[in-house]
């Protein structure tokens, strides 16, 4: 499950003409260190609003250096660090939240929410403004918030990084020059530490069977946080069961149960300030099925249920990728969550208003659009009705991909290309 975004085809030629920069271009501006501002969104269904809590100057910038501006074109909200003597865009980056998302529930219409939430980047040498955007439901970007930032400010806070314990579980190079991948325990006590170790192993080995990431294994290096938790397991409200974990991971995020994530980002944020990473994994020590994915921010999983990596890759599809779910007939507590007279961002799914844009290039002679979901069509690239939680007016690429069930362990074509670009951009 994951956030709901918007973006015509006007907006993607936008995002992509973003400068680039290369590395000796990086090393005038930025620091090798990490700026980190925490803020809270909050809100209702119409409202968005954004309150800063913190700065805090962190090491390890573990992203890539060549190419800082985010060509991917992914995210609801998308920020960007202006350097305030030259006028120059020096980075930009799409993010979804759990707070939009909680915008197309039935509760947003009746009440008010805070999520908190961080934004980071290189760590600037020179006077900075940084401005925050959101799409609206026209795939239009919006200002939403703005402020300046001098690195010379001595409430930036430049504390020691919690001293968290953790395990290189594969180091294939330089952080940024690879795809950083950091899992961190969350309902796993002091005892434990060893299962969640071997825990980490398993999935990451099955993680690694997955094509594309397995002929990308070498790009990437994995590592295990261990954030010991008080008691062992994870919060199951819809059945009263509360554990408490270093990470407040929690069942029944929306009231759906089978949707795990945690609101606690502050702790998540914390735990990872001493690492590099570009996406974080938080596992759960649970066997109960479940997960959740949001771009660029985390992928949550539980460890020990038979599914668990089938539901690890494809949470990663989202936080990762930015690929949507392409399954339409599963309980969701969204509401009206594409609009389908607007394209959708995502690389996977199409209202047909812009399919130009999408996998048409992908489609062999004959292939009809819409295709049907017949046995005829079952190993091509087609335009199939149903996706994006809806069984009409969206249309995806194929009648089964790991973004739309349990059935199979593989990626579509469309889906495979957007790991792949991805994998790209953070292993220059």
């Amino acid at each position: 499950m994951k956030c709901q975004l918007w973006l015509p085809v006007f907006a993607v030629i936008l995002c992509l003409q973003i400068p680039l920069f290369a590395g000796e271009k990086y090393n005038d501006h930025f620091t090798g260190d990490r700026l980190r501002f925490d803020f809270l969104f909050t809100g209702n269904k119409e409202e968005i609003h954004v309150f800063p809590v913190q700065l805090k100057m962190e090491p390890y910038w573990s992203g890539p250096e060549e190419i800082k501006a985010d060509p991917s074109g992914c995210g609801n909200f998308r920020y960007q660090v202006w350097e305030d003597s030259s006028g120059e865009l020096l980075f930009s980056r799409g993010f979804s939240s759990l707070f939009q998302e909680w915008q197309t529930t039935a509760e947003a219409a009746k009440m008010e929410r805070a999520f908190y939430q961080a934004l980071f980047f290189p760590f600037p040498k020179n006077e900075v403004t940084l401005k925050l955007e959101f799409r609206d439901k026209k795939g239009i970007f919006q200002p939403l918030y703005e402020t300046k930032i001098d690195p010379k400010n001595y409430f930036i806070l430049k504390e020691t990084p919690m001293e968290a314990e953790s395990l290189s579980i594969e180091k294939n190079g330089q952080a940024e020059k690879n795809v950083d991948l950091v899992f961190i325990a969350d309902g796993y006590t002091p005892e434990e530490k060893a299962k969640y170790y071997d825990d980490v192993k398993r999935l990451t080995e099955e993680f690694f069977k997955v094509e594309p990431y397995s002929q990308n294994r070498k790009r990437f290096n994995v590592t295990a946080v261990f954030t010991p938790s008080e008691e062992s397991g994870v919060d199951i409200p819809g059945e009263h069961l509360y554990k408490n974990t270093a990470l407040n991971s929690t069942y029944y995020t929306f009231n759906v149960a089978r949707y795990l994530t945690t609101s606690d980002m502050l702790s998540v944020y914390d735990a990872v300030s001493g690492v590099p990473w570009d996406f974080l994994v938080v596992l759960v020590n649970t066997e109960r099925y479940g997960g959740g994915g949001v771009f660029n921010q985390f992928t949550v999983c539980s460890s020990g249920n038979e599914l668990s990596p089938k539901v690890l890759v494809h949470e990663l599809g989202h936080s990762f990728a930015g690929l949507a779910d392409e399954y339409y007939s599963s309980e969701v507590a969204y509401e009206e969550f594409y609009p389908l007279g607007t394209e959708p961002w995502e690389p996977n799914i199409t209202t047909l208003v812009s399919f130009d844009t999408k996998w048409k290039d992908l489609l062999t002679a004959g292939v009809p659009i819409p295709t049907p979901r017949t046995p005829e069509y079952s190993k091509v690239t087609g335009v199939f009705e149903g996706g994006g939680y809806m069984a009409k007016g969206i249309f995806s690429p194929a009648q089964d991909c790991r973004m739309k069930s349990n059935v199979t362990n593989k990626f579509c074509a469309v889906c495979s290309a957007a790991i792949q670009n991805a994998i790209d951009w953070y292993s220059k």
